[in-house]
């Protein structure tokens, strides 16, 4: 018994010397939804992305980003950049590694037609539960994967998967070469079975519209694809215009991080 005693002891040493795990603690990106134009409260997750990205154009202008996270195809996508070609309206997609593996033409169309893609990961992993390594072989597989089918043979922004974060993964982003990137507006339309028509879509974004909005939307909406073009129409009557997320980093709101060699 004795014996037994002091092994466990031994271990409960060992295991108090043992280093924090990175993911301590861990956020997932959220907000109170404004109205009237004005910008969502963030709380102390604004102080936690200075200098490290961006989840809002904080200049005042009244301009308009629109992101889409794709993760998997659902067969909206295409009407989706019908519409942006129609109406010359640039965008960032947020792909992962399924994506690009199973849609090579839409990828590829994308680029060709002026978007951005942007890292959303290669298997879309927490990265507040792996090592940095891990996270820059997701992002580095990523980067590589479009180079392969697109002339966009680099990416600058990230949006973290599941919009999960802490500390460490914003600073970890920045040493390898990305600005996170956040949003200002969103609303529950991934769920592909509580779809409401595009009317709830279209309302949901005006109705949290502001200056220097980041949009969040995910192209598995059939909502969202057809509510995209009254969206456009709504948001250039009130004022308002589209631009890439190149603008926003031109603009030099935040400062550039250090990309890696």
């Amino acid at each position: 018994m004795k014996k037994k005693t002091c092994i466990m002891l031994m271990l409960s040493l060992f295991m108090c010397l043992l280093p924090i795990s990175a993911h301590a603690d861990s956020y997932g990106w959220g907000f109170r939804k404004g109205d009237n134009h004005q910008p969502p409260e963030v709380g102390k997750y604004a102080q936690m992305l200075q200098g490290k990205g961006y989840y809002i154009d904080p200049s005042g202008e009244k301009v308009v980003y629109l992101t889409f996270d794709n993760g998997y195809e659902k067969g909206y996508t295409g009407q989706i950049l019908d519409v942006l070609k129609e109406k010359g309206v640039p965008a960032t997609f947020f792909v992962t590694g399924h994506y690009v593996d199973s849609e090579k033409k839409l990828v590829k169309r994308m680029v060709n037609e002026g978007h951005i893609i942007g890292n959303h990961s290669y298997h879309h992993p927490d990265f507040t539960t792996i090592s940095k390594d891990k996270m820059k072989k997701e992002l580095d597989s990523l980067e590589k994967a479009v180079a392969k089918v697109t002339k966009q043979d680099s990416m600058k922004y990230l949006r973290p998967p599941r919009g999960t974060f802490n500390t460490q993964t914003l600073k970890w982003a920045n040493e390898l070469g990305y600005l996170n990137m956040f949003w200002s507006i969103a609303f529950v339309d991934w769920n592909t079975n509580a779809q409401g028509g595009w009317e709830k879509a279209y309302d949901q974004v005006r109705k949290q519209i502001h200056p220097g909005a980041i949009i969040l939307l995910h192209t598995v909406s059939k909502d969202n694809a057809d509510a995209l073009e009254h969206m456009i129409d709504e948001l250039r009557k009130q004022g308002y215009t589209f631009k890439s997320l190149d603008y926003l980093l031109m603009k030099n709101l935040v400062p550039k991080p250090l990309f890696a060699l």
